[in-house]
């Protein structure tokens, strides 16, 4: 390690102790420090890692975590960022404040999709894990071809490293790589003969080979599903790993199977189904086995911020992440599956982690909500008017509004709501300034 180097860790992790024990706080910025101090701290203090890269537009931060928790069962020394920092900043930080107990330690990293090719310079994983390519914050990505080419970018530095590839996504199979390359995905046993056709304004439904619109044998979300293209041939590749079955669907509990094994998560969504699968399809490849992998899913643990339960007085405050219209659509079908009595709050900023441009709720399916079911919509954030407006053009009558522009104000709303249950949807800088005021007041230990 060169002194300046040391020097650097030394700093991020004096400031990380003071951060987290003062503060509560520390996930990022210590990396920053380092980062700052040396550019090329990474190939440092990265040096001997076998490393796992996780990346997407959804569902990393669940992905990375069930990795995490089957491969521990069987790696003694595994590194992650277990609070969805993921960009270089945060990675410093996960690896300077990392205790390695082994000469050849895992590292298994959720990943910006912008910082992909950054890491890659001084770090070349051994897995790329791609979960989905949405339309999502277009001031930093632009459109799907462009946020996937910044990760391509990055793998074409790790020509070696195996990729596990959403096999359902075809843009995950528009170019050639030198690489090997794994799908896993929803299997279409039994709709081989159904034609049809992805929803309108769906993105990433032309042929990557001959610009035609795609069909699909089923679709599970969006784009996702088992398509081809009536004029060229092109076709989802072979699955090595699959969804065979899903037979609960809860906003508490799914039960699906994969590859026919029977397994169970505290958490609903069919969106989350794809990142077990996911993780499910690396833990495979690394060895882990079914029990293990069953054990992981089966954690009664919320990952941060999302689908996290945090118990308020006698309320139930679920906080959901949402950041772009897929995955806000999948959020929203998800709480139409709960029978039970809730409310409901949507808190909407948009600084740059968010995104600036705040367009992207008007393709969300707003008007599905139940509003007659609704006794309670609070909307808040920084762009709360935007929302506040977007509910009502959806339909929701005003008088079951309340405003809330500042996350205390909103959280001193909680006790009056008049269901013992709120789904709190909040885009990534309104869940942390929401998580770190409950934190201040005691309600996450």
């Amino acid at each position: 390690m060169t002194l300046i180097s040391s020097f650097a860790t030394l700093t991020g992790k004096t400031s990380y102790f003071i951060l987290s024990k003062l503060f509560n706080g520390g996930s990022s910025y210590p990396g920053k420090i380092a980062y700052k101090i040396d550019p090329d701290i990474l190939a440092t203090i990265g040096k001997n890692y076998e490393l796992i890269i996780v990346t997407g537009t959804n569902g990393k931060t669940l992905t990375t975590s069930l990795i995490n928790k089957m491969l521990v069962q069987k790696y003694d020394d595994v590194l992650t960022n277990p609070t969805g920092s993921n960009m270089i900043q945060g990675i410093v930080t996960s690896f300077i404040t990392h205790h390695k107990t082994s000469k050849k330690p895992l590292a298994v990293l959720e990943v910006d999709e912008a910082n992909v090719e950054i890491i890659c310079r001084y770090i070349k994983p051994k897995y790329f894990v791609l979960t989905n390519i949405f339309r999502d914050q277009m001031d930093r990505y632009g459109e799907i071809y462009t946020t996937y080419q910044k990760i391509l970018n990055g793998i074409k530095l790790a020509p070696d490293a195996t990729i596990i590839a959403n096999g359902d996504a075809a843009i995950f199979s528009s170019k050639e790589l030198p690489n090997k390359v794994v799908y896993y995905g929803f299997t279409d046993k039994g709709s081989e003969d159904i034609d049809i056709k992805a929803p309108t304004n769906t993105d990433g439904v032309l042929c990557p080979k001959c610009n035609h619109i795609l069909h699909y044998h089923n679709i599970s979300y969006a784009n996702l599903g088992s398509y081809f293209c009536p004029n060229c041939g092109f076709k989802r590749n072979k699955l090595t790993y699959q969804v065979t079955d899903i037979s609960t669907l809860l906003p508490n509990k799914t039960e699906f199977e994969i590859d026919n094994n029977k397994f169970e998560m505290n958490i609903g969504g069919k969106y989350n189904i794809y990142n077990a699968l996911a993780a499910y399809a690396i833990a495979s490849e690394l060895g882990i086995t079914k029990e293990q992998i069953a054990k992981a899913f089966s954690y009664d643990e919320k990952v941060f911020g999302r689908q996290e339960t945090i118990k308020v007085g006698d309320k139930d405050v679920n906080i959901i992440l949402v950041k772009n219209p897929v995955g806000l659509n999948q959020v929203i079908e998800t709480i139409l599956s709960d029978k039970s009595d809730y409310s409901l709050a949507f808190l909407l900023n948009a600084n740059y982690a968010d995104g600036i441009d705040t367009s992207w709720i008007w393709d969300a399916n707003f008007e599905d909500f139940n509003f007659d079911k609704l006794p309670l919509v609070i909307t808040g954030g920084k762009r709360v008017k935007d929302v506040t407006y977007r509910f009502k053009i959806a339909g929701l009558n005003m008088d079951k509004n309340v405003e809330t522009v500042e996350i205390e104000d909103f959280v001193k709303q909680l006790p009056s709501i008049p269901t013992e249950k709120i789904y709190v949807l909040a885009t990534y800088t309104a869940m942390i300034s929401l998580r770190k005021t409950l934190s201040d007041q005691n309600y996450i230990k």
